[in-house]
């Protein structure tokens, strides 16, 4: 459990490190805002989570969370880039189902305290004013739909051999070494910024 929790704490402390928007990740045509969600730069702050519509006790809390704010007031939505780092094969196979296709929407819940605070500790224009889809300050909390997503998952290297030789990713997903996830500056890793980029909706069409 200890190296379990170890492992979590440098993850998270790595992540702290990278900007409002995913690195190598292209802004995207047309109103969006990223805005990273989990880790945030106050552990004691309120963070946003992911749900099933109806549910107050099913959330999901990834190991990072970015959300792109897009459309109108009327008619908002979130896309998310999500990491997970996965300790173990079960713990992937875990984290998998939490995001695998559903007939269900998932919705992403963002609380107050959090759309009020200012974006960074340099920059103190309230979040919320970021999105795009608020008309004044919000008194209740947003929850939104969400329109797409992206997930990363980090993986050991024992596992992540294992998998790309026996499985296949879903649209959603990509992979990496977990040791590469947690070197320092990995923001920075050109590898990386070139597997973010192509996480990217925009990646799915002709560029000319």
């Amino acid at each position: 459990m200890s190296d379990r929790l170890a492992l979590d704490n440098l993850v998270r402390s790595r992540l702290k490190q990278w900007p409002q928007r995913p690195p190598g990740l292209k802004q995207r045509p047309g109103q969006n805002a990223w805005l990273r969600c989990r880790p945030s730069a106050d552990s004691k702050q309120v963070h946003p989570f992911l749900k099933l519509p109806g549910s107050n006790n099913w959330r999901t809390l990834p190991d990072g969370l970015w959300l792109n704010f897009g459309g109108t007031p009327e008619d908002p939505f979130v896309d998310i880039f999500a990491i997970e780092a996965c300790s173990t094969t079960q713990n992937l196979l875990d984290k998998r189902s939490r995001f695998a296709p559903s007939t269900h929407s998932m919705l992403a819940f963002c609380p107050i305290p959090w759309l009020l605070a200012p974006v960074t500790p340099g920059d103190p224009t309230p979040r919320w004013r970021i999105t795009g889809i608020f008309r004044e300050q919000p008194t209740q909390p947003a929850t939104l739909p969400v329109r797409e997503m992206r997930v990363l998952y980090g993986l050991k290297s024992r596992d992540y051999t294992g998998f790309i030789r026996t499985q296949l990713a879903h649209a959603h997903e990509f992979f990496m070494p977990l040791e590469t996830l947690t070197e320092e500056n990995s923001e920075q890793n050109p590898a990386l910024r070139a597997l973010v980029k192509r996480a990217s909706i925009t990646a799915n069409f002709l560029r000319c």
